[in-house]
């Protein structure tokens, strides 16, 4: 596993613009969940 993160170490410093996109993208999966589980109470069923 440090192998892999020491790639993704050196990914990100050789392109910092990736560090806000996977901010981004880790911010917007984490609203993600809790909006489906907020609507999921709302469905009634058949």
């Amino acid at each position: 596993m440090s192998q892999e993160s020491t790639r993704l170490r050196e990914f990100l410093e050789e392109n910092p613009k990736w560090i806000g996109v996977m901010f981004s993208a880790l911010l917007l999966l984490s609203q993600a969940g809790s909006v489906t589980a907020a609507s999921g109470g709302s469905l009634t069923g058949p």
